[in-house]
């Protein structure tokens, strides 16, 4: 892991499939005792522009239980909030901490963070991608699968969006079969795909579909996020016709693998993009992914502070 040291990780693209794999191995074995990782005297800063739980709490208490500390840094409190070059803010900040994580909207402005900060900078979301989900998403079908992750097929259903965009990135690393079923005009980026087939090679496939069920037949994972996403809400209701047949029910669900797991980055809008029904079904591994966001987070910052 001494590759990642010191490295920034704004993209699932910046690490290697040999990278990926030695993330998914050190976050099993933090999360089973197997082995540990100190970053006492570290100081790791949470610079976000939106609202969370997940990603901040399990970003605070990964670092905790590393042993290192925690600054929140509330936006409105900062003199970002009156206009503060990003520039400026970067060098300062790099005095004070060892690493920062920004959720951020614009992903330019984390590559702002990256010139001018020499401190590694983490991605804990933007409106491009939301990599450090998608460690705990590979992480909880490893798990769910006890086996190599190639060769297997994700299904995301929904909306295009950044978690669906590191997702593409990442089953690609790993070899793993990603179909995409969304509403006509709501499909993911085309760079982002060009991207990910690039780095899938002859390994596995990319396959955007409208059809729900053709993408969900024979899947091993069946993923969904909220139709609107965050800076989206006053489309929400507007959302729901258009994204209807996408939902992921037990209709769905059983046209999948029999031994399907249904992953839900959360929060989830229940009803809508998932029903309660399946969502507290025996195939939900929900609970177990938002558990992950913790364990694949200290693997990614004993790897990037090289502790």
């Amino acid at each position: 892991m001494t590759g990642l040291k010191g490295r920034d990780f704004l993209s699932i693209a910046d690490i290697t499939s040999q990278e990926m794999t030695h993330l998914l191995t050190l976050a099993a074995q933090l999360k089973t005792g197997e082995v540990t990782a100190n970053c006492s005297g570290k100081i790791l800063g949470l610079l976000f522009r939106k609202s969370s739980t997940r990603t901040r709490v399990s970003f605070a208490s990964a670092m905790w239980r590393l042993g290192g500390q925690v600054l929140d840094l509330n936006t409105s409190l900062t003199q970002i909030n009156r206009g503060e070059p990003i520039k400026d803010t970067a060098r300062i900040l790099d005095g004070y901490l060892d690493i920062l994580a920004v959720r951020t909207y614009d992903q330019t402005e984390l590559h702002t963070f990256a010139n001018y900060a020499k401190m590694p900078i983490i991605n804990a979301l933007t409106d491009w991608e939301h990599p450090c989900q998608v460690l705990a998403d590979l992480l909880t079908v490893q798990e769910a699968f006890q086996a190599n992750l190639s060769g297997l097929t994700l299904t995301y259903l929904g909306d295009g969006n950044n978690v669906a965009h590191s997702l593409i990135l990442g089953c690609a690393l790993m070899g793993m079969n990603v179909r995409v079923a969304t509403p006509k005009d709501y499909a993911p980026n085309a760079e982002i795909v060009e991207t990910g087939r690039k780095l899938a090679g002859d390994r596995s496939t990319i396959t955007l579909t409208e059809d729900p069920q053709a993408a969900v037949e024979g899947a091993q994972v069946l993923y969904t996020d909220v139709w609107a996403s965050m800076g989206q809400e006053d489309l929400a209701e507007s959302r729901i016709p258009i994204f209807q047949p996408y939902q992921v029910n037990q209709e769905l669900l059983a046209i999948a693998d029999k031994a399907a797991i249904v992953l839900h980055c959360l929060p989830a809008h229940r009803g809508e993009e998932i029903t309660d029904e399946v969502m507290e079904g025996p195939q939900s591994r929900i609970w177990q992914e938002g558990e992950n966001r913790m364990h694949a987070q200290k693997a990614l910052l004993a790897a990037l502070l090289g502790e």
